[in-house]
């Protein structure tokens, strides 16, 4: 060290970044060296952004000021992908001398929650931080990305330990100026989850010498196609799953419908637009949405059909008790609002759903009991408008309009939710698909559109 050397552990609140700072600074006074600690926590207990920072030193005379200046880390923990890439984090960092470690788990903020769309942009995130570690020489530095929540997630089963990872990830690369066995004692006067977080920094150190040995313990043993958290690797893929589920939501007939309209569009786009495929897959989902609504027998099916228990068993211990949340149309109370308010109920209902479930044929009859409310309504309307849209698209469909065509047909993927939530979002996507209808009929206004 020179003098004093800086770090900065960055996170979300809750994930143990005030206790690395602390571990740290414990260990520093173990190995006979000065530290201070800053927490900065902010909304931590919202799950905002957390920085902590931390100056070791050979002597306590020698720290002056805790808090790291611009350009003033040298070494930054980024337990977090977003945070990292924020400007307080960069600021301290001294191009081609500041090493960072940066956890690459996604974490979606806030706000996902009022706009469901929200992507975390990644590779933009990686280069602003290559970026500013990189030196004259462009050389990008001593950057090191790692997947450090999946990690602590396969070795022990949560990923909280996923900033000790870092933590151990960065010593072994020669960024932390304290012993091994300092840190480890100070995990071990720590006192929480002594274990678990001593196997994760050891974890950290051996992955630091041989980055593979990450990938080894992140990668499925094998990948299930038939699993809800399996993502589709085709187009094929993509149509076989939603034909499957089709099949079980209602029957053969039901899923050649989906099918017959689906290749249609696969037919047109190819001979059109060759080498596309962009139309066909945003069909492929939307229709697949727009004719598998999580109507109350669809909700039933799910319930019953094992998949849920199999979840539930993979996932606890023990027979669990069950209550669900439910909002009945028949049998639930409306508030002031005229929103239905959700009762609560015992295991006692599921023979009841098996039941329900097993009237599915019921679906869009005279029969159907639920068929008169204004969602069934609306969401079979649906279905018939989404194909008339269709007809228009695919029938003036070329190079020059495909794009706008792909975004016509992806318009359902916005209807989310249930009741009053889904009835809003339906007049928002309908809101969209006329603006952009508009436009597909327009071609000067697909011109200003351009410009």
């Amino acid at each position: 060290m020179e003098k004093t050397y800086g770090i900065l552990i960055s996170g979300i609140g809750g994930t143990g970044v005030v206790t690395v700072g602390a571990i740290l600074a414990m260990a520093a006074h173990l190995d006979g060296k000065a530290a201070g600690v800053i927490d900065m926590a902010g909304l931590a207990q919202k799950g905002g952004s957390v920085h902590s920072h931390v100056r070791i030193a050979a002597r306590p005379e020698d720290i002056h000021a805790i808090r790291l200046a611009a350009q003033g880390a040298d070494l930054v923990l980024g337990g977090d992908l977003v945070v990292a890439a924020g400007r307080a984090v960069l600021a301290t960092v001294k191009p081609g001398a500041t090493r960072v470690v940066v956890n690459t788990a996604e974490v979606m903020p806030g706000p996902f929650t009022r706009h469901p769309d929200l992507r975390l942009p990644a590779e933009r995130l990686r280069r602003a931080i290559v970026d500013a570690a990189r030196g004259s020489d462009g050389d990008p530095g001593p950057v090191r990305f790692l997947d450090a929540g999946a990690v602590a997630t396969a070795l022990f089963g949560h990923s909280i330990a996923a900033n000790v990872v870092l933590l151990g990830c960065a010593f072994q690369l020669g960024a932390v100026p304290l012993s091994a066995a300092a840190i480890e004692r100070a995990i071990a006067l720590n006192g929480e989850a002594v274990e678990t977080t001593l196997a994760a920094f050891r974890v950290g150190r051996r992955i630091a010498l041989d980055p593979a040995a990450a990938q080894a313990l992140t990668a499925p043993a094998v990948a299930d196609p038939a699993s809800p958290r399996h993502l589709s690797g085709s187009l094929e893929e993509t149509i076989a799953r939603r034909v499957a589920v089709l099949t079980a939501y209602q029957d053969a007939a039901y899923t050649a419908r989906y099918r017959a309209r689906v290749e249609a569009v696969r037919a047109i786009e190819a001979e059109r637009a060759p080498g596309r495929t962009a139309l066909t897959e945003a069909v492929a989902k939307s229709l697949f949405r727009l004719m598998a609504v999580k109507d109350e027998y669809e909700v039933a099916r799910l319930w019953t059909d094992g998949s849920f228990l199999r979840q539930l068993g993979e996932s606890f211990a023990g027979t669990p008790r069950l209550r669900l949340h439910l909002a009945p149309p028949l049998l639930a109370r409306k508030d002031r609002h005229g929103v239905a308010r959700k009762i609560t109920v015992g295991p006692w209902i599921f023979p009841v759903l098996r039941g329900l479930a097993a009237c599915k044929r019921l679906r869009r009859t005279r029969l159907d009991p639920f068929g008169w409310t204004a969602e069934r309504r609306a969401e079979w309307a649906l279905v018939g408008d989404y194909e008339a849209v269709l007809d228009e698209v695919v029938g003036g469909l070329d190079l020059d309009n495909h794009a706008l065509a792909v975004a016509l047909a992806a318009v359902p993927e916005h209807i989310r939710g249930f009741g009053h939530v889904k009835m809003r979002s339906i007049a928002l996507a309908k809101a969209e698909e006329a603006m952009l209808l508009a436009e597909f009929r327009s071609p000067s206004l697909r011109l200003e559109a351009a410009e």
